[in-house]
């Protein structure tokens, strides 16, 4: 079963359980639902408490100022100490505040606010008497203060404001209750919605475990394939890489294959003709008046030529397969090879050489990526000086290519530049690394790095 069929199986299941988020978010959107609701009905019983309060203790200090006045004002009348009035104003001012307070409280009830009309009265009608009777004893008319001091009216007015009053705080204990009652109905719907809520996120968290669950084997299902995809993928890579890599070997073989033989073909052919040549123009010389001016320069030049053909036989023999590498070994064909290219570029070439203990293909490796790196200095970097080294290790062979030339940048070496893919090509068949180091103006350093192979170790 591959990827595509097995998230086409799995996806309608893990369609259908995810069904518990809008769950969740459902039961979170009714939990602050009903927590506002709560609030809100909380907050409008407790201003109703606080209201019913206020108005209570308003009223309570309404009536027990009205009885302060009330006794202030017999003590003046039975003893005439004008000391009683200090009372009696203070809480004739009291009464005032009290009712302009109460009527604050009031506008917004109809009812209350009829009520509270009535005992306005009733207090109206009590202070106006007691002024009264004040005004009759400061004028000295005895008997009309005492006349209405012994008549009921003072007291129907104390009882009225009393009644008034007692109505008042009655409508303001109803208030209160009635808070408290909707304070609790609010508990209870907030407890009633917490443990619904509470279901509702336990039913919900219940279902994101099996989508979770049912998700998790959904990536584990296509973890495995991915995985298994991508063995399938890198083995593949492996093969072609090695089978690309076998191939890229076998065809360098055969270019110094083929270069061996057209080196041995030019060597014996090509020498043996030019070699037959100048032998033939040395019997020419002795057999032929050679006093004759043009016949000599004929032949000087003759001979000139065939001794060029001769020396670029043994150039181009030497690129094809250096027969110093194989007659002399790697420190002498390195060197002779840096001394004719500096010859041939006029450029200052320097060695420093070890003798090292190499396979011959790695010698030919290093030899190559030696020749062609002073082919690139040649062609690109315009550098005054190179320095050739090459050290030995005890595991591994240091071969070295510095230039103080132009310098480039190894990141912006384009992919169709097959010298450094050759050469890195020829070291990492050998089993070495290559490296290169450049930047714009400070040269190139070539670094290459290869095994040395362990001697086999004979048992006795």
């Amino acid at each position: 079963m591959n990827l595509k069929e097995n998230t086409r199986r799995w996806l309608p299941r893990v369609r259908k359980m995810a069904l518990s988020l809008p769950m969740a978010l459902l039961a979170a959107m009714v939990l602050v639902g009903i927590n506002e609701t709560g609030h809100m009905r909380s907050q409008d019983a407790v201003e109703q408490m606080a209201l019913g309060q206020t108005t209570r203790a308003d009223v309570n200090t309404l009536l027990q100022s009205m009885l302060d006045a009330e006794t202030g004002q017999r003590g003046y009348l039975l003893t005439g100490n004008e000391s009683y009035l200090e009372p009696y104003d203070k809480a004739i001012s009291t009464v005032q505040t009290n009712m302009d307070r109460l009527r604050n409280q009031f506008l917004s009830s109809p009812d209350d606010m009829q009520e509270f009309a009535q005992l306005s009265q009733q207090i109206s009608r009590k202070l106006a008497e007691m002024e009264l009777s004040l005004r009759l004893r400061r004028k000295g008319n005895e008997d009309a203060w005492k006349f209405i001091l012994n008549t009921d009216v003072g007291k129907e007015h104390m009882e009225g404001i009393r009644k008034h009053a007692m109505a008042l705080i009655d409508r303001s204990d109803k208030r209160v209750q009635a808070g408290r009652e909707q304070i609790e109905q609010s508990l209870t719907l907030s407890r009633i919605g917490i443990a619904t809520v509470t279901a509702i996120g336990l039913l919900a968290f219940y279902m994101y475990l099996r989508q979770a669950h049912a998700v998790l084997v959904v990536n584990q299902r296509e973890q495995v394939l991915l995985e298994r995809e991508r063995d399938r993928l890198e083995g593949l890579v492996r093969e072609r890489t090695a089978t690309l890599s076998e191939l890229a070997n076998h065809l360098q073989q055969v270019r110094e294959e083929e270069r061996g033989h057209l080196a041995r073909e030019l060597h014996d052919e090509l020498g043996a003709l030019l070699t037959a040549a100048k032998l033939d123009v040395a019997r020419l010389k002795s057999k032929i008046d050679a006093a004759a001016p043009d016949i000599a320069e004929r032949l000087k030049h003759l001979t000139e030529t065939l001794n060029s053909g001769i020396a670029l036989k043994r150039r181009i023999i030497e690129d094809l397969r250096p027969s110093s590498l194989s007659n002399l070994g790697l420190t002498a064909a390195l060197e002779i090879l840096a001394r004719e290219y500096g010859d041939r570029a006029g450029i200052e070439v320097d060695t420093s050489l070890e003798t090292v203990d190499l396979p011959d293909a790695s010698q030919l490796t290093v030899y190559r990526m030696v020749q062609e790196a002073l082919t690139n200095v040649g062609k690109y970097a315009n550098a005054k000086k190179v320095l050739i080294s090459v050290h030995a290790h005890p595991t591994h062979v240091a071969v070295d290519v510095r230039d103080d030339g132009l310098g480039f940048e190894p990141s912006a070496v384009r992919p169709a530049s097959h010298g450094l893919a050759g050469m890195r090509h020829r070291v990492e068949a050998a089993g070495g690394r290559l490296t290169i180091t450049s930047r714009p103006g400070n040269g190139t350093i070539l670094s290459a790095v290869l095994p040395i192979p362990r001697s086999p170790v004979v048992r006795v």
